[in-house]
């Protein structure tokens, strides 16, 4: 089929007045077509291009070959040159174009950037308006005389290829990119040519032929093309248009493309290999994935970066059966080769995957290499998130080789006594390496366990701290144990440190400490049940990164595991509820003989927490339950108990009495829970009756373990105990202010209470004379002040109003020791006038000459007529007046 050509003649340069004109036009094509062609055939002459150029200056000018598709669907490939024009007009520029109607391919199936160097595009119109030969159907068989010259090109504009192959390939889309388009800047329009030749090479057929371009424009914001080059002194313009600019004829770019295509595509050029982009179609994938091309080019020998390798072993991983036996040798050779010094732990990664497609379906000389490679990485490098190849991967000589290499590295960091800061995953992935290369480490499993044990739980309280960490709910009692709380786990744990088979490991980072739930706790918080503190957020706690390393490491080898579990169940006393956090975002396995205890009571609490809520006794006792031991026989797991019940509180009364009477003072003094019962007592609120026959138990039970300041306390309680109940030895108003003063700080609970107390017992009528002698003469602010307090109450008011004896006798109490201190004669003399002598002016007549009988039969005639005179002033009266002024004149 003969495609219609069209000639054009563009206005002369400079001349305005001029207009173009078509000097031939083929069958078919249309005016509609013709008003489409005339705006893609315009040139502007560069800056600084004379007027009357010579020869050699004209042939210098810029060509614009042409690629665009028309409204119709129709495309048109052509080439505007300069030619030479008349004495008027020295320079012409003559459009020679090829019109290719809808579903015509080219001739010989070609693309259209393969034209830009056939012979035959014409610089005049011809005789007659008839083209001698056709620019596209008389090209010469083959691509060596298209892509001549194009390996050279892409060497030297090796700094610009990976990014404008990215850009190239975004614009052969089948939507066009919005933006305007990619604008290449060189001092040659054949450059711009050969960029268009590199990008049809290596883009798939069909996005190739939707790259429409022009090697040349001074207007390339106006463009409706998707690929256009101009001249250098056109790029800022370009950069003011908002286009992407790629300027190929000036210094380096600083910043890589993230397109690993791309850089693979650079990679095959620069090593002059361009027939591996076909080899590289051939295979299955997307047509822009950067792994079948990083096969292909590894596999011939080209070499690509860490990203382009990763995406290799990726791809060949997913696809094994994809390469035959002699490619699969060649990339593996490639993946190993010691000469590699930039790995990253992706490409590990990669490679751990692909190495467990390849296992058991090549032969064990094949990928072997990969299984060495993987195993020095994770012991050298510190990648603690490989997937390791499997135990009989290293069976025969091959294992023997890299034990000996391998061996005195692992066990001299196993050995070593920085464990205790080793990150988890480092720790878990040495002790499968040793496993996976037949090592004897029997010797030293108990002391990594010791180390794992405790570091297994700073990681994860760690974790768990971290701000992204959501909230638990209000309200919220605590997690339940999930049961696939493995499969939650985060992002593979890449240790720090310089990734490669020679890298070194990165120091080990210090997890946070997890606080102790055995910390002091505040006096006084337990006053008020509150409901556990919560573990972790709503639902099931997202297992630490290491998590799925240990439970493979512990399902592998049973002697670790018996090792970690008792290690973990000898710790757990200490922090029982960082335990039963870390067990709610890892699931253990507890089968198997050993009793673990502790193990079981933190696995248990977290779903207990959710079942009974704020029944902190319930929860007491299905946690012990769940020890399968008795606390008689193993007197931690009170502790253990205590810890996950109540944390870093105090139990209440009720809860402390109940914890003494579970077991055994010799069982809580082993278990070291008496520390909990004295802080209940002391913590108590001042109405919790229950204290003071507390502290009393406590006081007889554990003797020797309770001293100084909680001693103190607890002895104020148990003698407010006797000042209500029984008997207390004499001296007792002495001996409160002695023990408050060994007490201090004391709580103000206890204070109170056994301030009351002993006021309520100083205001009986049964009180003895030497103690209450005591207690005024003391003139304490503080006693003083709660006797005040306590007179001053309904029942003594009462008992004053309806008790002539009793009046009697408060009146001789207040009326007497007149100097012993202001505190007490100010309190006296108050309470006669605000409390006594409301109460007297109440009574009846007889009852208020009972009263003065009585003051004159137990005190003296004297002090009867004193009373008769204070009860007959209305206002403080003489006897008040006299000890006011006693009190000043003092």
């Amino acid at each position: 089929m003969s495609l219609a050509q069209v000639h054009h003649i563009s206005a002369a340069a400079g001349d305005e007045s001029a207009e173009g004109r078509f000097t031939a036009v083929g069958r078919g094509v249309t005016a509609a077509l013709l008003a489409e062609l005339e705006p893609l055939f315009a040139y502007v002459l560069p800056d600084g291009a004379p007027h009357r150029p010579t020869d050699a200056e004209l042939r210098s000018l810029p060509q614009a070959f042409t690629y665009a598709v028309l409204s119709d669907g129709s495309r048109v490939v052509g080439r505007t040159a300069p030619a030479r024009g008349e004495s008027s007009a020295p320079v012409r520029f003559h459009t020679h174009a090829v019109h290719i109607p809808v579903g015509v391919p080219l001739p010989g199936d070609r693309l259209p950037v393969e034209a830009w160097r056939s012979p035959h595009w014409a610089t005049v119109t011809p005789a007659g308006g008839a083209s001698l030969s056709d620019p596209l159907g008389a090209l010469p068989p083959g691509p060596a005389p298209v892509r001549e010259g194009l390996d050279d090109f892409a060497v030297s504009r090796g700094p610009w290829l990976a990014a404008v192959l990215s850009d190239l390939r975004r614009a052969s889309e089948e939507a066009a990119p919005a933006g305007g388009p990619v604008v290449l800047v060189e001092r040659r329009s054949a450059d711009v040519a050969r960029w268009l030749g590199l990008a049809a090479v290596a883009l798939p057929r069909e996005s190739a032929e939707r790259l429409t371009f022009t090697t040349y424009t001074r207007r390339p914001g106006s463009s409706a093309l998707r690929v256009v080059g101009v001249a250098p002194e056109d790029a800022a313009a370009a950069r003011e248009a908002g286009l992407r600019v790629h300027v190929c004829a000036d210094r380096p770019p600083v910043e890589a493309t993230g397109d690993v295509w791309a850089r693979t595509a650079a990679r095959v050029w620069r090593s002059r290999a361009p027939e591996l982009f076909q080899e590289a179609r051939v295979l299955p994938g997307d047509p822009f994935a950067a792994g079948p091309l990083a096969v292909v080019a590894l596999c011939a020998g080209v070499g690509l970066g860490s990203e382009e390798r990763a995406a290799a072993a990726g791809w060949a991983a997913e696809r094994p059966y994809a390469l035959d036996a002699k490619r699969t040798g060649q990339l593996v050779e490639a993946l190993t080769s010691p000469g590699i010094d930039d790995r990253t732990g992706s490409e590990f990664d990669s490679v751990g995957r692909l190495f467990g497609a390849l296992d058991g379906r090549c032969p064990a000389p094949v990928t072997a290499p990969l299984a060495a490679m993987l195993v020095t990485e994770a012991v050298r490098g510190g990648n603690g998130s490989l997937e390791l190849p499997r135990r009989d991967a290293f069976v025969g000589p091959e294992g023997e080789a890299i034990a000996g290499v391998l061996g005195p590295e692992i066990l001299t960091e196993l050995e070593s006594g920085a464990g205790g800061s080793r990150p988890v995953a480092r720790t878990v992935q040495l002790l499968r390496v040793a496993r996976l290369l037949g090592m004897n480490t029997r010797d030293l499993l108990p002391d990594v366990a010791t180390r794992l044990a405790p570091a297994l739980l700073r990681e994860t309280e760690a974790e768990a701290e971290r701000p992204e960490r959501p909230e638990a709910p209000e309200g919220y009692a605590g997690p339940g144990r999930p049961e696939e709380a493995a499969e939650a786990a985060a992002g593979p744990l890449r240790a720090a440190g310089t990734p490669g088979l020679t890298g070194s490991r990165g120091a080990p980072r210090t997890p946070g400490a997890p606080g102790l739930s055995g910390a002091p706790r505040t006096p006084g918080s337990a006053g008020t049940p509150a409901a556990p503190r919560p573990s972790g957020a709503a639902g099931s706690p997202a297992a630490p990164a290491f998590a799925p390393a240990l439970l493979e490491l512990l399902d592998e080898q049973f002697d670790v595991r018996t090792a970690l579990l008792g290690a973990l169940d000898r710790i757990a006393p200490e922090d029982p509820g960082a335990v039963a956090r870390f067990l709610e975002r890892v699931a253990l396995p507890f089968t198997g003989t050993q009793a673990l205890p502790h193990l079981r009571m933190c696995a248990e609490a977290p779903g207990a927490m959710t079942t009974l809520g704020r029944d902190r006794t319930a929860l007491w006792h299905r946690i012990l339950r769940a020890a399968g031991l008795s606390p008689f026989a193993e007197p931690l797991v009170l502790r253990t108990a205590a810890g996950l019940v109540w944390e870093d509180r105090a139990p209440t009364v009720e809860e402390a009495r109940l914890l003494l009477e579970a077991a055994t003072s010799d069982a809580h003094r082993a278990a070291g829970t008496w520390s909990r019962l004295a802080d209940a007592a002391l913590g108590a609120p001042a109405n919790a009756e229950e204290a003071e026959a507390l502290a009393h138990d406590l006081l007889r039970a554990f003797p020797q373990e309770i001293q100084g300041r909680e001693r103190a306390a607890l002895q104020l309680l148990a003698l407010c105990r006797d000042l209500r109940t029984g008997a207390p030895e004499p001296g007792w108003a002495d001996r409160v202010r002695t023990l408050r003063d060994l007490a201090a700080p004391l709580e103000p609970p206890v204070q109170e209470r056994a301030f009351t107390a002993l006021a309520e017992r100083l205001l009986a009528p049964d009180r003895p004379g030497a103690e209450l002698y005591a207690f005024v003469r003391s003139d304490d602010t503080d006693l003083i002040a709660a006797y005040d307090r306590a007179a001053r109450t309904e029942p003594t008011r009462t008992r004053l109003r309806t008790q002539p004896a009793y009046a009697a006798d408060c009146f001789t109490v207040w009326t007497a020791h007149p100097h012993v201190g202001p505190a007490w004669t100010t309190t006296a003399a108050a309470l006669l006038e605000e409390v006594l002598r409301p109460a007297v002016r109440s009574m009846s007549a007889e009852l208020v000459a009972e009263v003065e009988e009585t003051v004159g039969r137990t005190g003296s005639s004297g002090r009867a007529n004193a009373f008769r005179d204070w009860n007959r002033s209305r206002t403080l009266g003489r006897l008040g007046r006299r000890i006011v002024g006693r009190v000043r004149r003092g």
